[in-house]
């Protein structure tokens, strides 16, 4: 089974949300062949690279109910599928400025019958709304992304850790967080999960 990786590390998950990670490889894997929004030969490592990826945010934080999401750049869906069917008692709005990655996103929550994400074709600094946590993996460096999204985070905070920004990124962060010289934390990926895909990977939390 496809989703064994994801049960190792999340055991709790329902027959469900097991069903709704079982169905995204080959949801991927025929929305690839129309629209390319995973490389080729990375559609094999769907589960690992993207999926599993995704949802190392949630060891860094547990979503409370009723907590609104943003996922920028989130191109064909990650992280915000993954952490969607995790939280499914959490809102998910996932933007893009490529429609026809936004078009995957819908076509794949509607397949698994996820009534809990929207998609918008747009760019974040045109959305008027604010939510608790902004995601992503790896759209631009994180000094811009911080001015794109630092207006849309909520100041109302009922987490034990406060609202803001949880970026999934890779390799040598030093010289990037110290012309970013905002407060943050980094967690490494590779103290979480066994596999060596995880090795340089991260996940940076800017608290607002």
């Amino acid at each position: 089974m496809k989703a064994d990786i994801i049960k190792n590390y999340f055991p709790e998950l329902t027959s469900k949300q097991l069903e709704q990670f079982e169905m995204l490889y080959p949801l991927y894997q025929e929305w690839n062949e129309k629209i390319n929004v995973i490389s080729r030969k990375d559609i094999d490592n769907l589960m690992l690279h993207h999926v599993l990826h995704s949802l190392g945010i949630a060891k860094i934080i547990n979503f409370r109910p009723g907590t609104e999401i943003l996922d920028v750049g989130t191109g064909g869906g990650f992280p915000g599928i993954p952490l969607a069917i995790l939280f499914p008692q959490c809102t998910f709005t996932l933007v893009d400025s490529i429609g026809k990655k936004i078009k995957v996103v819908e076509g794949v929550a509607s397949s698994l019958g996820l009534e809990n994400v929207t998609a918008l074709h747009t760019r974040v600094e045109d959305l008027d709304q604010d939510f608790e946590f902004v995601v992503s993996r790896a759209v631009t460096r994180i000094t811009p992304f911080y001015y794109w999204v630092n207006n849309k985070i909520s100041p109302n905070h009922f987490h034990t850790q406060r609202n803001g920004i949880l970026y999934l990124k890779g390799g040598d962060l030093t010289e990037e967080l110290a012309e970013f010289g905002k407060k943050h934390k980094v967690f490494e990926l590779g103290e979480i999960f066994n596999e060596e895909f995880f090795e340089t990977k991260k996940v940076v939390y800017v608290p607002m």
